[in-house]
């Protein structure tokens, strides 16, 4: 009996708009603008010079910046919400910026978001145009939502190597808790997706180590990228062979943009760069969890080995597949697929509300 194995596993040749199992709303979104099939050969590699590695990251950022809004521009904003800036110092001394949203109706104290946008850790703002729609869709459900403008390993807000990125999520994290009774947060969640899902486990990670663990109430981590092995995907990560090129490619793209997050490979499995890399003993005594991974994703199987991790160390954790959709799928395509977005919404309101 002949089986047909999905993906690039039973074609490998496969592109996103052919594959039986993607919903056919992002599909006809992603054609309009060349997303529905392999992307373009990008003129780097891992062997690359940083110098060359960098200034690709750049070019990259500006197109991936514009896609947010490409992809939520026809759906009317978020109604009763307000934001504005605070600007804190981090444990580096440096200024870090806060896009702190709110609903304009709060009543009480309500659980508080420190959401750490994607951009795999290297590139993209959480002043961006998609990243600021998350977050006041966020707010619009009854939370308090805190995007953290951390340091990027490249792009314009680069090159700062790891940990500069993640000691700003840190910082940002602890300015929430500190801060809590004036903002009427009741309670503070890490969330984020792709490099921020990354960020949000390694902020935990972080806490534990520190000390103060106890003062983060839960991570819900989307999409996460973790595993630094793009260069050569392990067998157990079949997703990486499955679903590559769908948006993302594994072997070029993906592989090259680790390279300025961690320029000497001195932190190729240090759990706090790459979480994947987490020993049971790291894991144990952290708070609840999800993580919430995509059916067509090349990342999706390394969010489900770290799942099931947790779940060894004993951590409570809930793991979720959001099916027909590509990497942070449901959190790109509101204009085409808005109950896809907004069930993703409901569930990190109802997670936020429940730890």
């Amino acid at each position: 009996m002949s089986v047909n194995l999905p993906g690039r596993l039973g074609n490998e040749n496969m592109d996103i708009k052919d594959d039986p199992r993607a919903d056919p709303r992002m599909v006809a979104a992603m054609g309009l603008i060349g997303l529905d099939v392999a992307p373009e050969e990008v003129p780097v590699s891992p062997s690359s010079p940083l110098e060359e590695i960098l200034a690709f990251c750049i070019e990259s950022e500006a197109g991936f910046n514009e896609l947010g809004a490409a992809l939520t521009g026809a759906t009317p904003p978020a109604e009763n919400v307000m934001s504005y800036t605070e600007v804190i110092q981090g444990v580096d001394g440096n200024d870090i910026n806060l896009y702190i949203h709110k609903p304009t109706d709060l009543e009480g104290p309500v659980p508080g978001i420190v959401h750490t946008h994607g951009g795999g850790m290297v590139m993209l703002q959480a002043s961006n145009v998609g990243y600021q729609r998350w977050r006041n869709e966020l707010a619009a459900t009854g939370l308090i939502v805190i995007g953290v403008e951390f340091r990027n390993g490249a792009g314009v807000l680069g090159p700062h190597p790891f940990p500069a990125g993640l000691n700003d999520c840190v910082s940002a994290a602890q300015w929430a808790i500190a801060n809590s009774e004036s903002l009427g947060i009741s309670k503070v969640v890490i969330s984020g997706e792709s490099g921020g899902g990354n960020l949000s486990i390694a902020t935990a990670l972080k806490a534990k180590e520190e000390g103060w663990i106890g003062d983060i109430a839960g991570v819900y981590s989307q999409c996460p990228y973790i595993s630094n092995l793009y260069h050569d995907p392990p067998p157990e990560l079949l997703s990486l062979v499955e679903n590559d090129n769908y948006l993302l490619n594994v072997g070029q793209q993906m592989a090259t943009i680790a390279i300025p997050y961690d320029p000497d490979g001195s932190n190729a499995t240090n759990p706090l760069a790459w979480p994947y890399h987490a020993e049971i003993t790291d894991l144990e005594g952290l708070p609840p969890f999800v993580i919430s991974v995509n059916e067509l994703d090349p990342l999706r199987d390394e969010g489900l080995a770290f799942y099931r991790k947790l779940v060894r160390a004993g951590v409570s954790v809930v793991s979720r597949t959001v099916n027909g959709t590509c990497h942070a799928g449901d959190c790109l395509f509101l204009d085409a697929m808005p109950d896809v977005y907004r069930a993703t919404l409901r569930d990190i309101k109802g997670f936020a509300e429940s730890v």
